[in-house]
């Protein structure tokens, strides 16, 4: 289950989350090359991604910006773009286009220290914009929290476009964090869940003034928790494949 599309289009281009995009694709690509020598991304990234021992011994503090622009495979871009590009033009909108670069390097850089403090002394690399995006996904929570989203669901051969407020997609996104932080151990590598879960929560304090400023739980009132203008429709796609119907 995942998210392509939401209902909730935006009123203005969204610059900066474009040049995000760009930018991650951009770095990604000037080094995919060395995937194919172990010891040169092990150096690539000893030098350029998080690594939380280092971090708790005054080392490579600048990863902490760094390593928001690095991802491991091209699933791991693809994903965390896909989610940028879903979410991150109404808070670009909201925001506007300088104060939403710098809530969306806030969020990576503080969701990074949220992987840090759950793993201290870890000797493994942590590269992704998903803690950034996270803090994207938690202040569109608030601002939105009954914006419809697509997800596609996949089970086996059966896959189904459902439209979900964004408050249950985001509310599952968030307790996997939660269940998958609590099961794990980021000393030995794998999903860097806290960051996700940190990210989430800074994004959402960090957007506060924002949903202030819009009145707050008058907002809400208001707008019932949708967005503030009339949702996008698409249209509705319907399976080609032959019904065999039963006798």
């Amino acid at each position: 289950m995942f998210p392509i599309r939401d209902h909730n289009p935006s009123g203005a281009t969204p610059y900066v989350t474009y040049l995000l995009i760009a930018v991650n694709v951009g770095i990604f690509l000037s080094y995919v090359s060395l995937f194919q020598d172990p010891r040169a991304i092990n150096l690539f990234f000893f030098d350029f991604a998080l690594i939380p021992g280092r971090i708790t011994q005054g080392e490579g503090v600048p990863a902490l910006f760094t390593s928001m622009f690095l991802h491991g495979g091209w699933l791991h871009l693809a994903g965390n773009m896909l989610f940028l590009w879903i979410f991150g033009d109404n808070i670009e909108e909201e925001m506007g286009h300088g104060a939403y670069l710098l809530f969306y390097l806030g969020c990576g850089v503080l969701s990074g220290l949220a992987h840090v403090i759950s793993a201290p002394f870890s000797p493994v690399p942590t590269v992704g914009a998903s803690g950034a995006i996270a803090g994207v996904m938690g202040g569109y929570l608030l601002l939105y929290p009954r914006a419809r989203v697509d997800i596609l669901i996949i089970f086996i051969v059966f896959f189904r476009i459902i439209p979900i407020p964004a408050w249950i997609m985001l509310g599952l996104w968030l307790g996997m964090q939660f269940i998958g932080g609590v099961g794990a151990d980021p000393s030995v590598g794998g999903v860097a869940y806290w960051a996700h879960a940190g990210g989430f929560f800074v994004g959402m304090i960090l957007t506060l003034p924002v949903w202030l400023r819009r009145g707050g739980p008058a907002f809400w009132q208001r707008t019932h928790g949708h967005p503030p203008h009339s949702p996008a429709a698409y249209p509705v796609l319907t399976s080609r494949l032959p019904k065999v119907r039963r006798k």
